[in-house]
């Protein structure tokens, strides 16, 4: 592998480890997450389950919600069954399975406060089993309108970043550059700030060395359009001497971390990506992606073509 310049500034807080052989395939995850797993304690004290059900899919979440208010009346059904129906009054049909339909159903009315009042408990065992049913009801929609609430104001940064980061002319000689761009309506950001770092496998050593690398444009005071972040290539850049196959032996990866101040949620917020060699595409450049629209009057932004790229000639 080339020399990499003596002089230049390694990054000693990057907060990752440096021993070659014992990291994964990436440090960041595309979509931002850290490629950590933890083991040597048991899941559930590991498993965080409010960042859970604030971080999976809304299908995912409005699933479970679903599932386990149905499988809390199953139990407290069972529980009505178990007791004995006869201890609730009211039912239409003295058919058994019938009945314990109608248990369900007086279940989830139970569960959720409802109450029409046409079945009822009188029994000791049925109205002590309502009574508690009726208090898991609450506490259970409680915690449900706090997850709503939690998912829908918690602040985030909406964010696209493009697939692969290029090797393009840049002033007469080379940059690493990629794209960012807000992709939600009145979710801007301002004073955003780009920094990114660098991390590659000192092949003596065999230990990773980590850079900050130095920017064109390290802030924006409004982030409105997309952004192209750029790293010049140049004498004070860990990037200068390496070839392809210098970096694809060096395990090279790019992490990128943006943040800014978004005034929909008045508050700040974050968003990270890395590109691993094979995410890094050389002699290339990217395809405009803003144009005029057609009555001049307002600038259009074809986030389609956020990774839209042109191979550029040897």
């Amino acid at each position: 592998m080339a020399n990499i310049n003596p002089s230049l500034e390694k990054n000693p807080n990057s907060g990752f480890g440096v021993q070659a052989n014992q990291i994964g395939e990436r440090f960041i995850n595309k979509d931002g997450t850290f490629n950590i797993t933890r083991t040597g304690l048991p899941r559930w004290e590991t498993l965080s389950l409010y960042s859970y059900m604030q971080r999976v899919h809304w299908f995912k979440f409005l699933l479970i919600i679903l599932v386990s208010y149905f499988t809390l009346n199953v139990l407290f059904t069972l529980g009505y069954v178990l007791i004995g129906v006869e201890q609730l009054e009211g039912f239409e049909d003295k058919n058994y399975w019938h009945n314990i339909e109608e248990s369900f159903y007086f279940s989830t009315q139970s569960f959720t406060t409802v109450g029409y009042g046409r079945i009822n408990p009188h029994g000791t065992g049925a109205n002590i089993l309502a009574s508690l049913e009726t208090m898991l009801g609450w506490l259970f929609f409680a915690l449900v309108t706090g997850l709503f609430y939690g998912r829908a104001t918690r602040p985030k940064a909406f964010l696209k970043f493009s697939q692969q980061a290029l090797f393009a002319p840049y002033r007469g000689g080379m940059g690493l550059m990629f794209r960012v761009v807000p992709y939600k309506d009145n979710h801007y950001l301002t004073n955003a700030t780009a920094v990114v770092n660098l991390s590659l496998i000192n092949l003596e050593k065999k230990e990773y060395d980590f850079y900050t690398l130095k920017l064109e444009r390290d802030k924006v005071d409004s982030f409105a359009m997309n952004w192209t972040i750029v790293h010049p290539i140049d004498q004070d850049s860990p990037l200068q001497h390496l070839s392809k196959e210098d970096m694809e032996a060096a395990d090279v990866e790019v992490f990128v971390h943006v943040s800014g101040f978004d005034t929909v949620y008045s508050n700040t917020v974050m968003a990270r990506t890395s590109y691993t060699f094979h995410e890094l595409v050389h002699n290339a450049k990217f395809v405009p992606m803003f144009h005029t629209s057609h009555d001049g009057k307002k600038t259009v932004i074809d986030l389609d073509k956020l990774n839209e790229h042109i191979l550029l000639e040897s």
